[in-house]
């Protein structure tokens, strides 16, 4: 699928990249993508198609059922909803999925899609699979603003942000290819509305692979903040995909105004991508920290809803060669997490090359001499083995098809001009 050439979502400088959430254009088609809603905004949508209210209450009670308990994109199989309804409700609505452009699968057992939006636009999602668990890690918008410099993603433009349905459909996707959707009979009477209306059928939910989701793909979710509550919200909705907040984690590269918000709302595990402790550091290889520096992000970090000891914050530190990887660097890092008395575990990243990056990955050695002196510290810092580094999977390697220079990769070579000068 061609991308569409949609403007550029509006940037409000190189260390605030706040962006104007913009509308996604309709579908050509006319139908509109039941993915994403909420119960409420499928009944409004049936109702503004003709159904009478009650006859919209329940359709959409049968419809959220059959989307995400079942995962079911085809209205003809919706065994419980009148024969007769079903091709009226094909006619208006449609039960989306993203298109999958290209799947991967890495030598070690990661897979990774690159995805394209209705409108042409692309961005990629990641599964690892391990022992004990799977974990889905999902994009928040197409591209990113955050211009970190040891990230793939970020040398890209930013199109827009993804939509809840957009958000939630990687997580249905992934549940298609995995084999994730319950089994079993779920025989009604179909026409009989009033039968089908006392949720009668059983299956079973067989044994999961994808137990865990990241918001740790393409973009800052922040940034994307009512998509991605939204999406979140129907992720962990008990009559929805029914996964538990304690097994999703957000991440932020430290957007400091929205995090309360986050903790509140949304209510999942927090992830930071600190990466440096000097302000110095900091400042160039994640530049939203001249926006809003350590100390605001790890007071935020302090007052986070819901941290605590069972419920620690992730803080994420990417191991770049001789630039925060010093002996100095992670004494430093212990002094802050305990002068903040942050419930704090450190996932210590071994950097990901990519073609063009400015930097090189820590040797195994001062890795494993970092983690030590850390963990003598009194707090966890478990290397994390890099997955899916052949199929370009890793962490920070993530980037669509997109060729044209970014407002990102202008800036990076402005500043590198300069510096030779």
């Amino acid at each position: 699928m061609s991308s569409i050439a949609t403007p550029l979502m509006p940037i409000a400088g190189h260390a605030d990249p706040v962006v104007q959430p913009r509308d996604v254009a309709p579908r050509a088609d006319g139908r509109i993508d039941l993915i994403g809603m909420t119960r409420g905004e499928i009944q409004a949508a049936l109702t503004a198609k003709g159904l009478d209210t009650k006859a919209a209450k329940l359709r959409a009670k049968q419809l959220w059922h059959w989307i995400y308990h079942r995962g079911v994109s085809d209205f003809a199989v919706m065994s419980d909803i009148a024969k007769v309804m079903r091709p009226w409700l094909a006619e208006h609505f449609i039960i989306a999925r993203p298109h999958i452009v290209t799947a991967q699968q890495s030598s070690d057992g990661t897979r990774k899609w690159l995805l394209s939006t209705d409108d042409g636009h692309e961005y990629e999602m990641v599964f690892i699979p391990d022992a004990a668990r799977g974990t889905l890690c999902i994009s928040s918008q197409v591209g990113c603003t955050l211009n970190c410099r040891f990230c793939h993603t970020g040398t890209m433009r930013l199109v827009r942000n993804l939509t809840a349905g957009e958000i939630v459909g990687q997580v249905m996707l992934a549940r298609d290819a995995l084999g994730e959707w319950p089994k079993g009979n779920m025989a009604t009477s179909a026409e009989d509305d009033d039968a089908a209306d006392d949720d009668v059928g059983h299956y079973s939910a067989d044994g999961r692979l994808l137990t865990n989701i990241v918001l740790m793909g393409m973009g800052e979710p922040l940034y994307n903040f009512d998509n991605v509550k939204n999406a979140m919200q129907i992720v962990m909705d008990g009559d929805g995909l029914a996964l538990s907040k304690r097994r999703i984690t957000l991440s932020t590269s430290g957007v400091v105004p929205m995090m309360a918000r986050a903790g509140a709302e949304i209510g999942v595990n927090l992830a930071v991508s600190l990466h440096a402790v000097t302000k110095e550091i900091r400042d160039e290889i994640v530049p939203i920290n001249r926006k809003y520096d350590l100390t605001s992000l790890l007071e935020a970090c302090a007052a986070y809803p819901g941290a605590n000891n069972a419920r620690r914050i992730t803080f994420e530190y990417v191991m770049l060669k001789d630039k925060n990887d010093s002996d100095d660097d992670a004494r430093e890092l212990v002094r802050l997490l305990r002068q903040y008395r942050l419930p704090a575990k450190v996932n210590l990243i071994p950097f990901n090359p990519w073609p063009g990056a400015p930097y090189a990955c820590s040797d195994d050695a001062r890795i494993r001499r970092f983690s030590d002196i850390v963990f003598e510290g009194g707090i966890s810092a478990p290397v994390r083995t890099p997955r899916g580094r052949d199929i370009m999977a890793a962490c920070g390697q993530l980037k669509s098809a997109a060729k044209k220079l970014s407002r990102a990769e202008l800036d990076r070579l402005a500043e590198e001009k300069q510096a030779m000068l």
